[in-house]
């Protein structure tokens, strides 16, 4: 197959040993690590942001939630809906990471921290009186264990 067959390498840009392979494809998956650490860590900074607007006060009174709740509902109602996703926040706003919820123990709303709890609050006290319940539903699994919590107006 090739004519020459000494020890020598040949020169040319092109020519690398199985070494430099070796070197090139660790810096290769190196970089490739260090990419999704800092994507990891990104992802954990935009969480933490979340989290602390979830417990922060809201900027809307109880009068103006109340008018984004009815359109909700009536815009529902008119597709024929007996019940509609009013939030939807991360599990780790529950003392339990949601397992309540997920049980649906009676006892689910006592998990509630920050803004769910003031949103729980806020049914209890407006819309619970008009006649509508709520439900709070776990709407995803990832890895298998509880993810974002829902809850949906309902009425029937």
């Amino acid at each position: 197959m090739f004519e020459n067959r000494g020890t020598a390498q040949p020169a040319g840009a092109g020519v690398f040993s199985v070494a430099d392979l070796k070197r090139r494809m660790a810096e290769r998956e190196a970089a490739k690590a260090a990419e999704e650490v800092r994507h990891m860590q990104e992802q954990e900074e935009k969480q933490k942001a979340v989290m602390a607007e979830f417990h922060k006060p809201p900027e809307r009174t109880a009068d103006q939630l109340m008018q984004l709740v009815m359109g909700l509902v009536s815009h529902a109602a008119e597709s024929g809906q007996s019940e509609v996703q009013v939030y939807r926040f991360p599990n780790a706003l529950c003392s339990d990471g949601g397992r309540r919820i997920n049980n649906a123990e009676p006892d689910w709303p006592a998990s509630l921290e920050g803004r769910p709890k003031l949103a729980y609050e806020f049914w209890h006290d407006h819309l619970r009186p008009l006649g509508f319940g709520l439900k709070a539903e776990v709407l995803e699994y990832p890895g298998g264990k509880p993810g974002d919590i829902g809850f949906f107006l309902t009425w029937k």
